[in-house]
């Protein structure tokens, strides 16, 4: 059931804080890997189960592959108003918020 999915890739803190890295912008497997002390099978683990529950969506963009939230997504929509008053989360968001006003003044 596509719940039962949604609910196990939210119940870990790894993938809560990898939905708040990408809320504001997208990034790349290596740009999320930065941010975590885990090996990239587990991180690439971690961007699967949150792909099978369709909360982040992956798109190949010459030789990356940039992740980025499923807005279209209404669980998306929740988690991303939730990681903006999450202790844990929103500090994430913030930094992820920065990264995009950054490469936005980049072009």
């Amino acid at each position: 059931m596509k719940i039962d999915k949604i609910f196990e890739a939210l119940a870990s803190n790894p993938r809560r804080k990898i939905l708040a890295y990408l809320s504001e912008s997208s990034m790349t497997a290596g740009e999320i890997a930065e941010r975590f002390e885990m090996t990239k099978p587990s991180l690439s683990k971690h961007l699967k189960i949150l792909e099978s529950a369709d909360l982040i969506k992956s798109e190949k963009k010459g030789q990356f592959v940039h992740y980025s939230l499923a807005d279209d997504n209404l669980i998306g929509t929740l988690h991303s108003c939730l990681a903006t008053v999450c202790p844990v989360g929103g500090p994430l968001v913030r930094e992820s918020a920065a990264k995009a006003k950054k490469n936005a003044e980049r072009t």
